[in-house]
């Protein structure tokens, strides 16, 4: 009777409902919200930094890069939360609304990188690099999708690894210790271009074509739709309720800190 209540219950919260309910659990604890004000913190501190450079080096990829690469790394953290948030709920898990509330939390943090590059650039020195905005539309798009793509290799993670610190260290050693594994390999080498950390690089430097477009796909199938379906099929296999709920418990403060 208790578990066919909480299954009517669980088909009165609409989708949006549902979504906005994850929004709020990404800031509900105190560790989360310092995790996302560190977040923007590293973002803020890349740009002051980076302006400290040559004034003929500065441009708005220099820029972005900078600042986005170092947000990317805390990001993804935010995702596992939100993914350990659905195999600690006591409810029948809904994927869904978690995932696109963790996208538009990347893609939040990616407009936030977009305008504090452009803050940077609009403020420096007159003496800046030939053409410093060029490739600019481009970079804040690649701004953007790397937060995202970052996010979704956290909720994967997230889904499949119970640990918090040991989701939140792998979605830094995994991408990162692939990358300099296939690079160490004459043969492999060329795998390098379809992982997340090469197609970083690609984005935030605004010489897209065809061919790097299909590697940030093939990047964002595996590790972002791949990893997130693999999750959610084991959170399926798993009965519904078995830990506590995110409000109560202080596991969150270990990746936070």
């Amino acid at each position: 009777m208790r578990r066919h209540t909480v299954d009517a219950d669980d088909a009165a919260i609409t989708f949006g409902e549902a979504t906005a309910d994850a929004l709020r659990r990404s800031v509900a604890t105190r560790p989360r919200r310092w995790l996302v004000a560190t977040t923007l913190l590293l973002g803020l501190l890349a740009a002051v930094a980076t302006t400290a450079a040559p004034p003929e080096d500065l441009t708005f990829s220099t820029l972005s890069d900078m600042v986005q690469s170092l947000m990317s790394v805390t990001v993804p953290f935010l995702g596992v939360l939100l993914a350990h948030d659905l195999s600690r709920s006591p409810r029948t898990p809904r994927p869904g609304p978690t995932l696109l509330a963790a996208v538009l939390l990347a893609a939040a943090v990616g407009l936030f990188g977009i305008l504090v590059s452009a803050a940077a650039l609009a403020l420096a020195p007159s003496d800046t690099a030939p053409d410093p905005w060029q490739h600019a539309a481009t970079i804040a798009v690649g701004g953007v999708l790397v937060q995202i793509v970052a996010q979704l290799v956290g909720t994967g993670l997230g889904l499949l690894l119970r640990p918090t610190v040991v989701a939140c260290l792998a979605t830094i050693v995994l991408p990162l210790g692939l990358w300099a594994l296939l690079g160490a390999v004459d043969a492999l080498s060329p795998a390098q271009a379809f992982t997340p950390y090469a197609t970083v690089r690609n984005l935030l430097s605004g010489e897209m074509n065809a061919a790097k477009w299909a590697q940030w796909l093939a990047v964002l199938l595996v590790w972002g739709v791949g990893l997130n379906a693999l999750g959610v099929a084991r959170l399926k296999r798993r009965r519904p309720g078995d830990g506590a709920t995110p409000e109560t418990t202080t596991r969150d403060a270990a990746p936070a800190a």
